[in-house]
Parts: structure tokens; sequence; C-alpha cells
């Protein structure tokens, strides 16, 4: 990819356009993330909505250990996002062009740890599943909170369950009725359509080439997983190198 197409992707100066592009990178990765620990320890990392009804459902069942489970793995999620936003934040505050492009550098280093432990789990090391699920939970909150920051909270790349119930509003707004004669008219807003519906896709892309990478690959998929992210975060965080350091008086 050329350098410009790059700076424009991740750079500290975002359009629309990035955003929405960058979003198909990081959806896909998710799907395809997600494939992987769902071969590593049965279970949706990016699923925060399962894992808290299934807190509730193990408390009242008297299951303790598998609420703290969650719990932990709530958590994990939670703290990726509260990484992302104080790498931003930081990166913001200094004026680095590599504000957004940290975080994916970080997120391509723990899919490294995690191919790294799957790795050794199919060597026939015992799989530490918390750990795991932690390590994987906190991946996909700190890759949500990415482009989470960059949009204003406009798009999401893992929360599915938020798109899909965003394309059903889009949908009822196009099939909904209106008398010439109404004032305000539902109209629907099918570039949203395009975008949420591409977005899915994109999601659904990653998981199924995961789901076969994984398993004709191994736990070796991560590579080029953490390959394209980083690919994505060069060209601002080496802009960052090269250029003497600045502050922003931005609070």
């Amino acid at each position: 990819m050329p350098q410009h197409y790059l700076r424009r992707l991740t750079g500290k100066e975002r359009t629309q356009a990035a955003n929405r592009e960058l979003a198909f990178f990081l959806a896909f990765v998710a799907g395809a993330a997600n494939a992987g620990g769902y071969l590593a320890v049965r279970q949706y990392t990016s699923h925060m909505s399962g894992v808290v009804s299934a807190m509730a459902d193990n408390l009242a069942l008297g299951n303790g250990g598998l609420f703290l489970a969650g719990a932990e793995a709530l958590g994990a999620f939670v703290a990726g996002a509260a990484l992302t936003a104080l790498l931003v934040n930081w990166g913001r505050r200094r004026n680095r062009q590599g504000a957004y492009a940290v975080p994916l550098v970080v997120e391509a280093v723990l899919l490294l740890v995690f191919g790294m432990i799957g790795h050794r789990w199919e060597e026939g090391t015992t799989l530490v599943v918390p750990a795991t699920v932690m390590l994987l939970c906190f991946t996909m909150g700190l890759q949500n909170a990415i482009i989470t920051k960059l949009s204003n909270a406009e798009i999401r790349t893992t929360h599915v369950t938020g798109m899909v119930t965003d394309l059903g509003i889009e949908l009822g707004k196009a099939l909904y009725f209106n008398r010439a004669a109404a004032k305000q008219q539902v109209v629907a807003d099918w570039a949203k359509v395009r975008l949420l519906g591409s977005l899915v896709g994109s999601f659904f892309s990653g998981g199924m080439i995961g789901a076969l990478g994984f398993k004709y690959a191994g736990f070796g998929f991560t590579l080029p997983l953490a390959f394209v992210l980083l690919v994505l975060a060069a060209v601002p965080v080496i802009d960052d190198l090269r250029r003497p350091k600045s502050y922003s008086t931005a609070p």
C-alpha cells in the first residue's frame, strides 16, 4: 500500500472515508481473531452481551467460579478499551501522527502472544484457558475502542449486534409508507445501510477465513493477522520516530 494511503488510513488527521476503510480492515481482523479464540477456548471473546448474560445465569445457579471467570473476561475487555483511550489521548496531547496507530501495534503484539500460547498448546502444553480468554477479551476491547475513538462513536468493529440492530432500523424506515401530505418523511439512510452491511460482511469474511486459517495453519495464522495490523500502523508511527516531539496545548 502506498505511504500516503496508510498515513491517511491510520494517521492523526481523520476523514469519514478513512474511518470507514480502516473499520473494514479491523472488522475483518476481529472476525478472524474471534475464530481463533473459539478454536482455542470454545468461547467468542468479542461478545460481551453473552458474557454478561452467562455471568447472570451462573450467579443465579450458584456457579461462583464461572461467574468470576465471566467477570474477569468483562474486566479484561474494559481494560483493553481503557488502554486505547490512554494511548490515544496521550498521543493527541503530544500531537503525534500515530495517536491511533500505536494501539494497533499493541493489538498486533497481543495477537502474536496469543499465537505463541496456542502453538505451545498444540505441542502438548496445558492451555491456561482463563488467562487466554482474558488476553483475547483485552485485545477485542482495545480494538473496538480504536475505531470508536477515531469515529466519535459512529462506528464499531466487533459489536455485530448493534450493527445488525441499526440495519433493521434503517430497513424499517425503508418499508415505512409515507403519506404525501406528511410534513416529515421517514427516509432510510442507504449510505448507512451500505456501511453497516459491509462491516458485518467484513466481520463474517474474517471469521470464515480465520476459521479456515486456524484449521489448516494452526495458531501460526496469527502471524498474517498481526502483519496486517503492523502494516496499517507503520507509516504514522515511523513519522513520529522521524520528527521532533511537539506538545499540544489542547486539554
